[in-house]
C-alpha cells in the first residue's frame, strides 16, 4: 500500500485541544496527578495531602501538599540544603541525606499540628519496615507518596526520602519492594543492607575503596570530607548525631538577611513655592544685571 497523506480538516482544527502547558513541557504526569488529587465528594473539602519527593542535582527536596482549584497548596517542606544547621555539611544529595530529609519533614508536620509527642515514629532506623499505628485519640497524618516522573527503581533516593517520613511518624502507604537492600529473587528486604545505606554505609565503602586504589582521586573526590575531618569510620556516628537533632528541633530556622545598604540618592530636592519665587526673582536680577552692563559697554 502506498504512502497515504494524513488530511487535517477545517473540523480537525477546530476541535483541536491543546494539550496542559506542563504536560507540553513534559514536567507533569496528569495520568498520576488525577489519581493522587481526586477526593471523594463526600469529605467535600478535606484536603488529600501528598508527599513530594524531588531531586536535583545539588539539592533534595521534601513537601505536603494539597491540590485545591487556585492551585497546590504547600503545608510544609524541607530541603537538604537545611541539613548544615543539624550538622551534616557534605553529601547533601545521597540516600542518606534524603533520608534525613524525609527526617526533618515528617518531624517538622507533626509538629506543627501538634502529634510530635502522641506519635514519635522509629526513633532508631534499623533498616526494617516501619508503619506508623493509630493511636486512641488523633488518627496519624496521612499522605500519599508523588514520585513525579522518576524512574522508580530499586534503592532510588526518593525511597530513602520515604523511610525518613515513615520513621518520622507519617502514614504513607507503600511496599518495602523498592528500598535499597529487596532482593528480587528472595523477595525480602535485607534491613542490614538497607541500615548501610541510610547510615551513609555505601559512602564509607567507596571512601576506603578509593583510598586504597586511587589515592590522588581520593583526595580530590572527597576533598569537602577531608576539609571537614570527617573519615569513613566516623559517618554513621555522624548521621546518628544528625537525626538526634533533627528529632530535638526539627521548626524551620528563618535565615539572618543582611539589611539592605544605603546608597546614596542624586535627586534634586524639590522646592516650596516660596523658594521658586526667591529662584526666579535671582535669575532675574542676574539677567537684568547682565543686559545693563552690556549696554554700558556699548555706550564706551
Amino acid at each position: 500500500m502506498g504512502f497515504v497523506k494524513a488530511q487535517k480538516t477545517r473540523a480537525y482544527f477546530k476541535r483541536f485541544q491543546v494539550p496542559f502547558k506542563r504536560r507540553i513541557e513534559g514536567k507533569t504526569d496528569y495520568r498520576a496527578r488525577i489519581r493522587l488529587t481526586n477526593q471523594d465528594k463526600n469529605k467535600y473539602n478535606t484536603p488529600k495531602y501528598r508527599y513530594v519527593v524531588r531531586i536535583s542535582n545539588k539539592d533534595i527536596t521534601a513537601q505536603i501538599v494539597s491540590a485545591t482549584i487556585t492551585g497546590d497548596m504547600v503545608l510544609a517542606s524541607a530541603y537538604s540544603h537545611e541539613l548544615p544547621c543539624y550538622g551534616l555539611e557534605v553529601g547533601l544529595t545521597n540516600y542518606a541525606a534524603a533520608y534525613c530529609t524525609g527526617l526533618l519533614l515528617g518531624r517538622r508536620v507533626l509538629k506543627m499540628l501538634e502529634m510530635d509527642d502522641e506519635y514519635q515514629g522509629n526513633v532508631e532506623a534499623t533498616g526494617e519496615d516501619f508503619s506508623v499505628e493509630p493511636t486512641d485519640t488523633r488518627r496519624p497524618f496521612r499522605a500519599l507518596l508523588d514520585v513525579g516522573l522518576i524512574r522508580t527503581t530499586t534503592g532510588n533516593r526518593v525511597f530513602g526520602a520515604l523511610k525518613g517520613a515513615l520513621d518520622a511518624g507519617l502514614d504513607i502507604p507503600h511496599s518495602d519492594k523498592r528500598f535499597a537492600g529487596f532482593s528480587k529473587d528472595s523477595k525480602q528486604l535485607d534491613a542490614e543492607v538497607h541500615r548501610k545505606y541510610i547510615y551513609g554505609g555505601h559512602v564509607a565503602s567507596y571512601m576506603r575503596t578509593l583510598m586504597e586504589d586511587e589515592p590522588e582521586k581520593y583526595q580530590s573526590h572527597f576533598s569537602e570530607y577531608i576539609k571537614r575531618g570527617i573519615e569513613a569510620d566516623n559517618i554513621e556516628s555522624l548521621y546518628k548525631k544528625v537525626h538526634a537533632a533533627i528529632r530535638a528541633d526539627p521548626s524551620a530556622k528563618k535565615s539572618e538577611k543582611a539589611p539592605p545598604k544605603q546608597h546614596k540618592r542624586f535627586n534634586l530636592k524639590k522646592l516650596t513655592y516660596e523658594e521658586r519665587k526667591a529662584k526666579l526673582i535671582e535669575r532675574l536680577q542676574a539677567l537684568n544685571n547682565a543686559a545693563a552692563g552690556a549696554d554700558s559697554e556699548d555706550e564706551d
